[in-house]
């Protein structure tokens, strides 16, 4: 071995190419953390690829364009909030709807971890669904619709131990759910505070259980 070959380079070291999947991950990763924050009508490009620091050909290697990307983007933060939502209201040693506020008391904990920057990329889409792609109404209905069927299980379970009322129509109360929660996740995100969390789930707690 030669001595210039032993000799340590100066400065910043060098770059290690990363993997196919690899940059992918940190393509989606970022898609993530900018549109729960503006949607994707106010992300550009551009913007991705400085955050990861990969060239444009590189994007366009994953993504055929930027619509591709943002349904790739919603499929990901759709798998992370389902495992979010199935950590929470599949707790067996928790009641049924102590598991609904302690999942509302986790989202209160990320939005403030973040200073009210995120909300939820769902309902970020969804105002925004007017100037997108016609396939992005369809996975919108499909991620909510999801949603829904987690949180009925979680109220049927309540109807069994005799916190909800007998005959109770826990889909319908789902779904209701989630669209006073997209409401309340954007007051929260205006007003930078938590309140208006708190506000719809004590309001939707002693609603359904008040029930005749």
């Amino acid at each position: 071995m030669t001595e210039a070959a032993t000799v340590r380079r100066r400065g910043r070291p060098p770059k290690i190419p990363r993997e196919h999947g690899d940059t992918r991950e940190m393509l989606l990763r970022c898609g993530v953390e900018l549109l729960t924050a503006q949607g994707l009508g106010s992300t550009g490009i551009e913007t991705v690829l400085k955050r990861v620091g990969v060239p444009k050909g590189s994007f366009y290697h994953y993504f055929e364009s930027k619509d591709a990307f943002g349904l790739e983007v919603l499929r990901r933060y759709a798998d992370y909030f389902a495992r979010k939502l199935d950590h929470w209201l599949l707790e067996e040693d928790q009641p049924p709807l102590e598991r609904v506020a302690r999942f509302v008391e986790d989202a209160k904990t990320g939005m403030a971890k973040y200073d009210f920057e995120r909300g939820c990329l769902v309902g970020n889409l969804g105002q925004e669904v007017a100037t997108l792609a016609a396939d992005f109404r369809g996975a919108l209905e499909d991620v909510l619709s999801d949603w829904e069927r987690r949180l009925a299980a979680c109220l049927e379970l309540a109807v069994r131990d005799g916190s909800l009322p007998p005959g109770t129509d826990c889909e319908r109360l789902a779904a209701f759910f989630w669209i006073g929660w997209e409401g309340a996740v954007l007051r929260a995100k205006l007003a930078r505070d938590t309140r208006p969390l708190d506000v719809f789930i004590a309001g939707f707690l002693t609603g359904i259980q008040n029930r005749n």
